[in-house]
């Protein structure tokens, strides 16, 4: 969630928050939020839940995330090869024929200057 926060971001935010509250208050301010932040994230869960068992046992797996377009594409499109994607994607996919060709290449420079005739075929 806060991957891309810093060691400078969070120094910033302890020095603003000393700042504003104080040395005193601090540790009582810490608390507050983190009291208020396991309250959201246990009513979250509990939504959830209840959602889950309004849905009925055909959905007990239901996740949430798969809600996400992203994810929701990656996991009914991309990976399930319903649509034969794997099939286009081998037909399309050039490994192969580079793989052919580097190959006749490495034998047509094994094969000796004065020997033209196998160049040709």
């Amino acid at each position: 969630m806060f991957s891309d926060v810093g060691l400078l971001e969070l120094v910033t935010l302890a020095v603003i928050a000393i700042l504003l509250f104080g040395p005193d208050k601090l540790p009582e301010v810490i608390q507050n939020v983190a009291g208020f932040l396991r309250k959201v994230r246990d009513f979250s869960e509990n939504a959830k839940q209840e959602i889950r068992s309004e849905l009925g046992s055909e959905f007990k797996d239901f996740e949430f995330e798969d809600l996400h377009p992203k994810a929701f594409v990656r996991k009914h499109i991309l990976d399930d090869d319903g649509l034969g994607l794997a099939a286009i994607r081998s037909v399309l996919d050039p490994r192969s024929e580079l793989t052919q060709i580097a190959g006749t290449l490495r034998e047509a420079a094994d094969v000796p200057a004065g020997d033209t005739e196998v160049l040709s075929s």
